[in-house]
C-alpha cells in the first residue's frame, strides 16, 4: 500500500487533469506534479521516497483545495462539459477513499467501530437459489455512467446453476480452520498452495472474528477458492453472479466485494474510455464484483468476501 498523502495529492492531480485541463481547457495548476502523481509512472513501491519531491500533508491539502476551487470556477464558465468526466472524477475520488481506508484498516488506524460489522441478514428461505439455464444481457444499460469495462451490453448464455443466497460468514471461516483447511492440500489449487506455502500466517490476515454472523471479509482469491472447495462448491463465474443478482433474490450483495472464478477481461466489442490505462492494462487479472473490478489473487486488503456456487442438481 502507498502512503495516504500520496493518494490525497493523486486525487487532486487527477481532478486537475480531467476537469480543469481536459474539460475546462485550463493549464495544469502544477505540471511538475503530473508525472509524480501518475499511478503508472509512479508505482506504489516508489511513493514513499522522500527524495522524489512528493508533497507533504499540509501542501497536499492546499493543492487539493486549490484544484477544487479552480474546478468549480472552470465548470461555471465552461460552455459544455462531458457528464461522464464529472462522474469519473467523483468516482475516482471515492475509489481512492476506499484504498486509503484499506490502508488504515491494515495499520489499525480506523476509528473504533470502523469498518462496521457487516452482519449477514438471514432470509429464512432456501439456502440455495436455482437459476435456470438461458441467455441474459450482461453489462451496463445505456445511457448513464458506466466504466468502460462494463460495456458494451451483450448476450451471455449460462447453464443452469445454483448460487448461495448469502455470502459466507466468519463462522464458515472458523469451521474451515478447525477442519484443518489451511493444511489440506487437496483444497488448494497448485498456484494457491504455492502462495500458501510462502506465508508465515495461514489465516485471513485481517478477518474480523468477533461476530460469527458477520460477513467474511479480507480473504485472498486463493482462500476464497479453497473455502468453496471445502464446502463442496466453487466460486460463481462473473456471468453467473450477475445473472443471479439481477433476480433480486441474493442477500447482502452490497456488503463487500465478492470474488468470482472469472478473470477480468474486456467484453466483446470493448473500447477503452476515456484512456486505455483505466481498465485494459489490467485485463486477465482476478475479478470481483459488484461493479466490475479486479485485484491480484494474493491480495486481501480489499473488502472482499465469498459466495458459493455449484452445478444445478
Amino acid at each position: 500500500m502507498g502512503p495516504l498523502v500520496w493518494d490525497l495529492a493523486h486525487i487532486a492531480a487527477y481532478e486537475d487533469l480531467w476537469l480543469c485541463h481536459r474539460a475546462c481547457g485550463l493549464d495544469l495548476l502544477r505540471p511538475d506534479l503530473a508525472e509524480l502523481y501518475d499511478a503508472f509512472e509512479t508505482p506504489r513501491a516508489q511513493r514513499a521516497d522522500d527524495d522524489s519531491g512528493f508533497l507533504k500533508t499540509r501542501d497536499a491539502y492546499a493543492y487539493m483545495e486549490a484544484v477544487h476551487e479552480r474546478a468549480r470556477e472552470g465548470l461555471e464558465h465552461a460552455r459544455t462539459v462531458d457528464d461522464t468526466l464529472l462522474e469519473l472524477v467523483l468516482r475516482h475520488e471515492l475509489q481512492h477513499t476506499e484504498t486509503m481506508r484499506q490502508t488504515m484498516n491494515i495499520a489499525g488506524l480506523l476509528p473504533d467501530g470502523e469498518p462496521p460489522v457487516l452482519a449477514v441478514e438471514r432470509q429464512g428461505t432456501e439456502e440455495w437459489l436455482r437459476v435456470a439455464a438461458g441467455s441474459f444481457d450482461m453489462g451496463a444499460d445505456a445511457p448513464g455512467f458506466a466504466y468502460d469495462n462494463e460495456r458494451p451490453r451483450h448476450a451471455v448464455s449460462v447453464a443452469a446453476f445454483e448460487i448461495a443466497r448469502e455470502p459466507l460468514t466468519n463462522a464458515a471461516w472458523a469451521h474451515f480452520c478447525e477442519e484443518g483447511g489451511y493444511e489440506r492440500r487437496e483444497l488448494w489449487s497448485e498456484e494457491g498452495w504455492r502462495w500458501l506455502s510462502s506465508q508465515s500466517q495461514r489465516s485471513p490476515a485481517w478477518a474480523s472474528r468477533e461476530d460469527p454472523d458477520a460477513c467474511l471479509c479480507h480473504v485472498t482469491w486463493y482462500e476464497a477458492d479453497a473455502l468453496a472447495r471445502a464446502n463442496g462448491a466453487g466460486l460463481p463465474t462473473e456471468a453467473e453472479w450477475e445473472k443471479a443478482a439481477r433476480t433480486g433474490e441474493l442477500a447482502d450483495t452490497g456488503l463487500a466485494w465478492e470474488w468470482t472464478s472469472s478473470e477480468f477481461r474486456g467484453y466483446p466489442g470493448f473500447r477503452a474510455h476515456p484512456y486505455r490505462e483505466y481498465s485494459e492494462v489490467f485485463f486477465d487479472r482476478g475479478a470481483s464484483v459488484t461493479f466490475r473490478n479486479w485485484d491480484l489473487p494474493e491480495r486481501a486488503q480489499i473488502f472482499a468476501g465469498v459466495r458459493l456456487a455449484r452445478e444445478a442438481s
